[in-house]
C-alpha cells in the first residue's frame, strides 16, 4: 500500500498542518468511537447501570495506559527528529527500542491490568450496582490491551514520519468491525457489558495486525525486521528522557481522574451514568484538539531536526488559530444541543439532568483547552516535555484535589465537584503560555 507522506519541512506551514491533522483528526474520531459505542449499545440495550460500569471503567484504564502512551510519544518525537535530520540509521535504531519497548510494556500491562482490577475499583467506591459488570469489562479489556499498544505504537512510527494516513484507514475499518460486533455481541446475543468488552479486543486486534503488517513488510528504513528487535539504549535513553515526563504526566492525572471518579461516585448509579455520558461527549470535543496537538509535536520535531526554527514558531501560530477556531464552534453546539446529545446514550431523565449540569459546567471554558494542549504539543516536539509535565500535573493533580477536597466540605452538590475541572484548566492556560512566551525552549 503506497501512500504520500505529508511534507511537514517544506512549503505552506498552515496547509502541512491542515493536511497533517485531518487523518489525525478522523482516526482520533473512530478511535474514540470504540468507547462510545459502546456506551450508547450498553445504555439502550443493557440499563443505566451497564452505561455507568463502562463510563468508570475508562478512568482506570487511561490510566494505567498513560504511561505507555507517553513513552510512545517520546518515541514518536525521536522518530521525527532523525526522519528531519535524514538520519536513516538512528531511525531505523529508534524504530526498533520503540517495538522492543512495547513488547515489555505489553506483558507488564496485561499483569498490572488483570490483578489491579477489584482492588482498584474497591478504591474508588464504584456503586455496588455496578461494581461487577466494571469488573468484567475491565478484565476484558486488560486481557487485549497488548493490542491496543501496538497499534498504538505502529501508528505513532507512521505519523513521526509524516504518514497519518495509513493509521486511518486501519482505524475505519476496526471501528466499523466493533460497532458490528458491539450489536451482534450486546443486542444479538445478550452478553451485555462482556460482549461490549469482546468487540473492541476483536477490533483492537485487527488494527494492531494491520499496522504490524506495513512496519514488517515496507522497503523504508523504519522497517521492522524481528532480528533487530532490541534495546539500543543510547536511543532508549533519549526516548525516555522525551517519554517519560509525558507518561507521568497521563498516568497521575488519570490517576487525578480515578478520584475525581469517587467523589462522583457517591452521587449514585444515576449521576455516574449522566458523568459517562458528558465524559464521552467531553472525549469528541478533544478530538480536534488531540489532532492538533499530535500534528505540532511531529511538525515541531520534524523542523527542529531540519533546523527551520521560524517554520516552529509560525506552525505553532497557525495551529493555535485553527485549534481555537475549532473548539469555539464546538461549544457553541453543545450549548445549544448538549442536552439532546446526552439524551443519545440515555433516555432516562435523572440520567440527563446529571449529565447536562457536568456539560454547563464545561463549555464556557472549552475556549482555553487549546492553548493547553497545542502549547504542550510544541514543548515536547522541542524535547522539552518536563515542563508541560510539571504545569499539567501541577494544575489537573494537584490543585484539582484540594479544591474538591475543600470544596466537598461545604457544598453537597455534584455541580461543584465537576466545576473542579475548568477552573484547573485556567490555571494551566496561565502558566503554559507564561512559560511559552518567555521562557527558551528552542535550541539556539
Amino acid at each position: 500500500m503506497k501512500v504520500k507522506i505529508t511534507d511537514l519541512i517544506h512549503g505552506s506551514v498552515g496547509k502541512s498542518i491542515f493536511y497533517f491533522s485531518i487523518p489525525l483528526l478522523i482516526g482520533n474520531l473512530f478511535q474514540q468511537l470504540y468507547n462510545t459505542v459502546d456506551s450508547y449499545v450498553v445504555g439502550n440495550y443493557v440499563g443505566k447501570q451497564a452505561l455507568a460500569a463502562v463510563g468508570a471503567a475508562s478512568p482506570v484504564i487511561n490510566m494505567l495506559i498513560g504511561f505507555f502512551m507517553g513513552l510512545a510519544t517520546g518515541a514518536g518525537v525521536v522518530i521525527a527528529q532523525y526522519y528531519g535530520a535524514n538520519d536513516q540509521e538512528k531511525l531505523s535504531k529508534a524504530v526498533h527500542s520503540a517495538t522492543c519497548l512495547t513488547i515489555v510494556m505489553s506483558i507488564f500491562l496485561t499483569v498490572i491490568g488483570v490483578i489491579a482490577t477489584n482492588p482498584l475499583l474497591h478504591a474508588i467506591r464504584i456503586p455496588s450496582d455496578v461494581f461487577h459488570q466494571s469488573s468484567q469489562y475491565l478484565t476484558i479489556y486488560f486481557g487485549g490491551i497488548a493490542f491496543t499498544l501496538i497499534y498504538n505504537m505502529g501508528a505513532g512510527i507512521l505519523r513521526a514520519i509524516g504518514d497519518s494516513k495509513r493509521p486511518l484507514y486501519f482505524l475505519i475499518i476496526a471501528s466499523i468491525i466493533n460497532v458490528i460486533l458491539d450489536f451482534l455481541f450486546v443486542k444479538t446475543f445478550k452478553m451485555g457489558v462482556c460482549g461490549a468488552g469482546y468487540a473492541t479486543l476483536v477490533a483492537q486486534a485487527i488494527s494492531s495486525i494491520m499496522v504490524c503488517y506495513i512496519l514488517f513488510t515496507t522497503s523504508q528504513s523504519y522497517r521492522i525486521r524481528i532480528k533487530d528487535i532490541h534495546f539500543h539504549f543510547p536511543i532508549l535513553k533519549k526516548i525516555i528522557l522525551i517519554g517519560l515526563p509525558t507518561g507521568l504526566q497521563q498516568s497521575v492525572v488519570s490517576l487525578s481522574n480515578v478520584v475525581v471518579q469517587s467523589y462522583v461516585n457517591d452521587f449514585g448509579s444515576s449521576v455516574v451514568a449522566g458523568y459517562s455520558a458528558s465524559v464521552r461527549i467531553d472525549g469528541f470535543v478533544n478530538l480536534p484538539l488531540q489532532s492538533f496537538n499530535m500534528a505540532i509535536t511531529t511538525f515541531v520535531g520534524q523542523n527542529i531536526g531540519a533546523k527551520q526554527y521560524n517554520r516552529v514558531k509560525k506552525g505553532a501560530r497557525t495551529t493555535m488559530i485553527m485549534a481555537t477556531s475549532v473548539i469555539a464552534t464546538i461549544s457553541l453546539v453543545l450549548f445549544f444541543f448538549g442536552e439532546s446529545i446526552i439524551a443519545v446514550f440515555n433516555g432516562e431523565a435523572d440520567v440527563i439532568q446529571a449529565g447536562r449540569t457536568m456539560q454547563l459546567a464545561f463549555v464556557p471554558f472549552y475556549i482555553l483547552l487549546p492553548i493547553n494542549q497545542v502549547y504542550a504539543g510544541v514543548l515536547r516536539g522541542a524535547g522539552k516535555s518536563s515542563i508541560p509535565m510539571y504545569i499539567m500535573i501541577f494544575n489537573f493533580v494537584i490543585l484539582r484535589q484540594i479544591y474538591l477536597a475543600i470544596i466537598t466540605q461545604f457544598k453537597a452538590e455534584v455541580f461543584y465537584v465537576f466545576m473542579g475541572w475548568p477552573l484547573t484548566w485556567i490555571t494551566c492556560a496561565i502558566m503554559t503560555m507564561i512559560y511559552y512566551r518567555h521562557a527558551k525552549w528552542l535550541p539556539e
